[in-house]
């Protein structure tokens, strides 16, 4: 059966130029999509990263219509490979307004309710009315603070500095379609739907595309410094389906004024949607580039999560319990100039293993000539 690619690409996909990778049997491809043909592009750029750095998208072997799928045993993988993976943390008032609650509750997902209605009413109109790091989000900053109301959140929400972390290592991101993991002894997590920016050596980004950056709700409430823990385990970072390149048709504006979806459905029937506005966040994006750069190399690039307004507190199973993900789950984002990612929810317990790492990359590249043009 050949792969079908349409399902999950922009209605407007022929226009676009598309960067992918695709996993054969002889091991991984760069794929591109250009005036809605399928291109591999391997032999003249074999990592994603390359083909970034070089802006290599043009020649390859054409593989065929993109309505006609990939060849026969091919499959989508995420599209990066090499660029490191970081995430921005806190970047919209309400995501702001639900770690503090996280944190006020130990990462009970029970006592959620009554502190949400509480912080809501004293802080919410505040947090969303300053400008991080400005004068004014100073002055509330010192009025939350005498008021017993200060968080360590809500210092990256309104401080002069985002919360930047890495999200998971090279090569483990998972694509369209694979198993997403939480972890098994999670009681109280959800996803985050988010726009991922693509972003060469020099800080240029150079396109975006949709991610799930999972979230331990519990993990991370009894403590930031379980951040790593609760946010890098197994298939707990899916990026797809394409990176949508940047030109004249699809530019950072298109970014600052994406909707994201989300819809997840239960096999107990439960269902529940959500939107992320790119308009509503508190840092723009290059801001957010900017800071990530800060002193740092990222000689193969990077990718950026842009945070996520979503912040679930719709009831699943108890009155007051939130929303929790159960094994089964569907997971679908999709975004009207980026596509759909979906993903089926697994514990990292069980989701297959991640073992292939740079040295296997590495290896595959080399037995198949490939290295040179990596």
């Amino acid at each position: 059966m050949t792969v079908g690619l349409a399902a999950c690409l922009p209605h407007d996909y022929a226009d676009g130029l598309f960067l992918g990778r695709a996993m054969s049997a002889a091991g991984p491809h760069v794929i591109v999509l250009r005036q809605g043909r399928i291109f591999d592009i391997t032999a003249n750029a074999s990592t994603s990263s390359g083909a970034i750095a070089r802006r290599a998208f043009d020649g390859g072997v054409d593989l065929g219509a993109v309505a006609d799928g990939l060849p026969r045993g091919w499959r989508l993988l995420s599209p990066i490979d090499l660029q490191c993976v970081k995430a921005c943390g806190v970047t919209f008032a309400l995501s702001a307004i639900e770690r503090v609650i996280e944190e006020r509750a130990r990462g009970d997902a029970s006592a959620a309710a009554a502190i949400r209605e509480e912080l809501e009413a004293r802080i919410g109109s505040g947090i969303r009315s300053v400008v991080p790091g400005s004068e004014e989000a100073m002055a509330l900053k010192a009025l939350l603070i005498d008021q017993g109301m200060w968080s360590q959140y809500l210092e990256v929400a309104i401080g002069p500095d985002a919360e930047v972390f890495s999200k998971s290592p090279v090569l483990s991101t998972v694509g369209h379609e694979a198993l997403i993991g939480v972890r098994s002894d999670s009681a109280w997590n959800n996803p985050e739907p988010e726009v991922v920016l693509a972003v060469d050596a020099d800080g240029e980004v150079l396109g975006a595309t949709l991610g799930n950056d999972v979230n331990l709700r519990d993990f991370e409430g009894r403590s930031a410094l379980l951040l790593s823990k609760a946010k890098d385990n197994t298939a707990s970072c899916a990026i797809g389906p394409f990176i949508r390149l940047f030109d004249d048709g699809f530019t950072i504006e298109d970014v600052r004024r994406a909707e994201v979806q989300l819809l997840v459905e239960g096999t107990d029937g439960f269902r529940m949607e959500g939107t992320n506005r790119m308009s509503e966040i508190s840092r723009d994006p290059l801001n957010l580039v900017a800071q990530t750069l800060s002193e740092h190399h990222y000689p193969d690039g990077f990718v950026l999560f842009c945070g996520t307004l979503f912040a679930p507190t719709q009831d699943r199973d108890e009155p007051g319990a939130g929303f929790t993900h159960k094994v089964g789950d569907r997971v679908t984002i999709r975004s009207a100039r980026l596509g759909t990612l979906a993903n089926t929810v697994t514990t990292s317990r069980d989701a297959p293993a991640w073992t292939h790492g740079i040295a296997d990359f590495m290896r595959n590249l080399a037995a198949r000539g490939l290295v040179e043009c990596a």
